[in-house]
């Protein structure tokens, strides 16, 4: 049985509340004796939940190819994760406090003592916490918009935090009785090791596999599509899907040695790989001036955009701006290819007819493909995508599945456009890249 998006979720959640719902098999009736003992016994619980949350979380890193598709795709995957690294630092956060309030229910001494105690187990704890503090910092957006590469390497950090929590955990052994403890902690543990091992050693060094750049379009000013023949396996992809490119020439201003995600926009089954880039920060700008013959390396692919090739057919409605035609152009390109039946109608919006990428092979394969059509939408004649724009365009919008690729506020605007045309949000599924 495959496992939908909402399943596959709900399986890392239980996972993340099954040490704490253990602890709860052992309770006692001396934990609800007193009020100090009930914020004693809170605090023991957030401390299980958040250091079980976090190695959960830490497990979901590990980025394999394919261990994404069940959750929706990579970037719903780290959408996850990211909600199971906040709401662990919420937990930790409350445990010591908790802890601490119990305790002043004897006396304020006592309440400073477990806070402050020079037992190492908890000098390691709060060693653990002001170290989740440092690293998940990035992530939140009180903070500010963080910066792609400076996030990266802060938040790879973060697990030396799971490695120093487990400590802490281990030292105090009460987290569950006997056995169970070392137990579920080791397995929890050797899961989260396993993916960062994965993520940061094997996929960095064997799952990258070699490109050579034979050829390079230019269908836009500041845009570039990347033709790339593979210099062993080749990539065995589905359309819309994307993969990690890390560029090595040594005459690259910026970006080099450094990996980011770019959607195919080639077809499978084609012998060259191609990937449409554009000019949004210094490492693309910098892949603008890529020379001939130079070598990437490419890892993936990854995401789930479309639905499987199993699934059902059924009318579909795309909605894409800018550079985010890339996914559709590959599907398109490989109905046209193959002869696959396609009933889709495309909302390409630009903001005027000269930043239209590939649209005059956007007008062939519509032409090869009779049950698409495409639909231009001109922001400087038209303005905000409306959903009158979108009836008039597609009058059976509202009985599509909707599929969104394109900058964060057209694809806000899209979804809600169609919302109220009745389109449900579950039949509106959206690919963006943020802090992949």
């Amino acid at each position: 049985m495959r496992l939908t998006a909402k399943s596959s979720q709900a399986v890392v959640w239980l996972l993340a509340l099954t040490p704490g719902l253990l602890a709860l098999l052992f309770l006692n009736p001396s934990d609800f004796s007193s009020p100090g003992a009930v914020l004693n016994l809170l605090g023991r619980l957030t401390g299980i939940w958040g250091m079980a949350l976090l190695l959960v979380a830490a497990g979901l890193c590990c980025r394999v190819p394919g261990f994404d598709r069940p959750f929706g795709g990579l970037t719903k995957l780290w959408q996850l994760h990211h909600r199971l690294g906040a709401v662990a630092f919420l937990l930790l956060l409350l445990h010591p406090l908790l802890l601490a309030f119990s305790a002043a229910s004897i006396s304020l001494p006592a309440a400073v003592q477990t806070l402050f105690s020079d037992r190492s187990a908890v000098i390691w704890g709060w060693v653990a916490l002001l170290a989740l503090m440092i690293f998940m910092a990035p992530s939140f957006s009180f903070f500010g918009e963080a910066e792609y590469q400076r996030w990266k390497f802060v938040h790879r950090l973060a697990g030396v935090t799971v490695v120093l929590g487990l400590v802490h955990t281990l030292l105090l052994s009460r987290t569950l009785p006997g056995a169970w403890g070392p137990v579920i902690w080791g397995l929890w543990a050797a899961a989260a090791l396993f993916a960062i091992s994965y993520r940061w050693v094997f996929s960095r060094w064997r799952g990258r596999q070699p490109y050579r750049l034979v050829a390079i379009d230019r269908p836009a000013r500041n845009v570039v599509e990347l033709s790339l023949e593979p210099r062993a396996a080749a990539l065995r992809y589905d359309p819309g899907q994307f993969v990690y490119l890390t560029p090595t020439d040594p005459q690259l201003s910026a970006g080099r040695g450094e990996e980011h995600p770019y959607t195919l926009s080639s077809a499978p089954g084609e012998r060259l790989l191609r990937i449409a880039i554009k000019d949004l920060g210094d490492a693309s700008r910098a892949l603008q001036t890529l020379t001939l013959d130079t070598e990437v390396r490419i890892e993936g692919p990854y995401g789930r955009f479309f639905p499987s090739p199993e699934a059902p057919p059924e009318p579909e409605l795309w909605i894409a701006g800018g550079i985010g035609i890339t996914p559709f152009l590959s599907r398109l390109r490989h109905c046209a290819r193959t002869g696959e039946a396609l009933n889709a109608h495309l909302i390409y919006c630009v903001q005027d007819e000269t930043r239209v990428l590939f649209g005059e092979e956007l007008r062939q394969l519509e032409a090869q493909l009779p049950e698409s059509r495409i639909t231009l939408h001109y922001f400087y004649r038209e303005g905000p995508l409306e959903r009158e724009f979108i009836e008039r365009a597609c009058s059976d919008a509202a009985q599509r599945f909707a599929y969104l690729c394109g900058p964060l506020p057209l694809i806000d605007r899209a979804r809600g456009q169609l919302q109220g045309l009745g389109v449900p949000r579950a039949r509106i599924v959206t690919e963006e890249f943020v802090l992949l």
